[in-house]
């Protein structure tokens, strides 16, 4: 399978003897459900059921919990049984034919479904390593100096949200990869923890808490990285005071299909916890044992299994978004799943110059869906990891600095519907209406989604300005309907340079020549706007 892991080289793994497969067992019932309505905090906490409300989502059979006397029930006919989905219904075991007929004819199964899509297997597929190298909710308003983070966090306007005091404070990321080493004793992820930003993580494969592990891929911390790491006056990544649950799902030694399921057991506690968005730069097609590798034609959004639980994760109001894949160069150049599901926001990478990375992988899905959504800059891209900052290219880097830009704009429209937003953020890229297989509808812009919410809300009232000279020699003025609280003028890099208070122009003629940035404060609302000192 082609996944998006750094430095995933595989080793030994044996396949699944010829005569059992990897099946899910589905369950008819949840016979408790009725104490579950009677008591959702038994299951759900109070975050997740905030996040139901404010989006107006209902309850519903897949949030309560299985039945455990039926996974008890499975174990004594033999199996073993580790792991299993509420939102499916059902647990999986490794069972022979005849054990599947046994199964079938349990009362409490409803059916039984295979992992396997072809009778053949056995053969181990080679993988290549996707990362070209390593080198409502309250607001505070803060200021950085981005450093070299500032060219990607640019390229998808974002500045004007961190500027209005949207950095992702209070809303809650689940970032479900591969290992998360050196991020409990990194510089670069201190200030995480001293805010208390890292809520909780588990290994899924291993069903224990030791994600930090050294053994570990780097993948999930790299990834972490480009949305909460912070270097002081070095980088700061996408949503730098965003919250973090960090789950475990991939074993990069191997490509097994029960990592899908330890996904959807990420995912539902992701929900448990009630995360606000889920990022993960994980995608699957082919796996050590071909038996249970997909086609194109499955790419269709509901085949896999991981496919249709992130869609029930959307459905449950998490912002979900998966990396499209690295295999744009490859004989196999399409998007990978769940990045095939219609209900994620799927994203692809390009370049500093916007033009489309030759690694990041083509839609549509099979059913016809635009695939990817939109792109960031995921060549050459900068992130933290341990003490440092690094590049990295990939899909992988990509979707996370999408990731940051929906939570800082969940945290300034926390009531917006999430299919409204993900309509809105495809609808002011840069190639909308139009899109390339490899793009989608372009390079994201969170600022021009951020200011028409703003400009077409009735809470706000419309105003007119504008500023010039500009390019400005000496003094920039501002012309504005109502009267100016405050300017504030930042560096390309974030730094904060000046301020003015009542007035509507502000000096800079002993300025450097180069980009700046303005921010206006009014009565009502924050403007931003670039100009360049001459």
């Amino acid at each position: 399978m082609k996944k998006l892991l750094l430095f995933c080289i595989l080793t030994g793994y044996s396949a699944m003897q010829a005569q059992t497969a990897l099946v899910f067992v589905y369950f008819t019932d949840k016979p408790n459900k009725a104490a579950f309505y009677a008591n959702p905090l038994s299951e759900l906490t109070q975050k997740a059921l905030n996040r139901r409300t404010t989006l107006g989502i209902s309850l519903n059979d897949q949030d309560a919990p299985i039945e455990a006397s039926y996974l008890q029930n499975l174990q004594n006919l033999g199996f073993t049984v580790t792991d299993y989905s509420k939102w499916l219904n059902g647990a999986t075991v490794n069972a022979t034919p005849a054990q599947i007929t046994l199964l079938q004819a349990q009362p409490y199964v409803q059916s039984v479904e295979s992992f396997a899509r072809n009778s053949t297997g056995g053969t181990k597929m080679a993988n290549i390593n996707k990362w070209d190298n390593i080198s409502g909710t309250h607001k505070t308003i803060t200021t950085f100096d981005y450093g070299s983070g500032a060219a990607q966090v640019d390229q998808v306007n974002l500045r004007p949200l961190h500027l209005a005091g949207y950095t992702g404070s209070g809303i809650s990321i689940a970032v479900i990869d591969a290992g998360f080493p050196t991020v409990d004793t990194g510089s670069a992820f201190s200030r995480l923890w001293a805010n208390n930003h890292i809520k909780a993580g588990y290994d899924f494969v291993t069903k224990t808490s030791n994600i930090y592990n050294t053994s570990l891929s780097t993948h999930g911390s790299v990834v972490l990285g480009a949305i909460g790491g912070y270097i002081e006056s070095t980088f700061v990544g996408s949503a730098p005071d965003a919250d973090f649950y960090l789950y475990r799902s991939e074993n990069a030694t191997v490509e097994i299909p029960e990592e899908e399921i330890y996904w959807i057991e990420a995912a539902e506690e992701a929900d448990r916890k009630g995360v606000d968005i889920i990022t993960s730069s994980l995608g699957y097609y082919t796996f050590d044992d071909s038996r249970y590798n997909y086609t194109y034609a499955n790419m269709n959004g509901t085949t896999s299994f991981i496919a249709r639980a992130a869609e029930i994760a959307a459905n449950k109001g998490i912002f979900v978004l998966i990396a499209a894949g690295n295999s744009g160069a490859q004989p196999w150049h399409y998007i990978l799943t769940p990045a095939d599901n219609a209900k994620v926001f799927s994203i692809g990478s390009v370049d500093a110059s916007g033009n489309s990375s030759g690694f990041s992988s083509f839609g549509p899905n099979s059913a016809g869906i635009i695939k990817p959504d939109g792109s960031t800059r995921g060549t050459a891209t900068t992130t933290v990891y341990n003490n440092t900052t690094t590049t990295a290219s990939g899909t992988s880097i990509a979707t996370p600095i999408a990731a940051g830009g929906a939570a800082c704009l969940i945290q300034a429209f926390p009531t917006m519907n999430r299919d409204l937003m993900r309509t809105k953020l495809r609808q002011t890229a840069s190639l909308y209406p139009n899109h390339t297989d490899q793009m989608g509808y372009g390079i994201l812009n969170f600022g021009s989604l951020y200011n028409s919410t703003l400009n077409t809300s009735e809470l706000v009232r419309k105003e007119k300005f504008a500023i010039f000279p500009n390019p400005v020699k000496n003094i920039l003025n501002i012309a504005s309907e109502s009267d100016i609280k405050s300017l504030e003028i930042y560096d390309n890099l974030g730094r904060f340079i000046r301020k003015n208070t009542g007035e509507k122009s502000i000096k800079v003629e002993d300025f450097a020549k180069g980009v700046y940035y303005l921010k206006i404060q009014t009565k009502d609302r924050v403007y931003y706007e670039k100009f360049i000192k001459e």
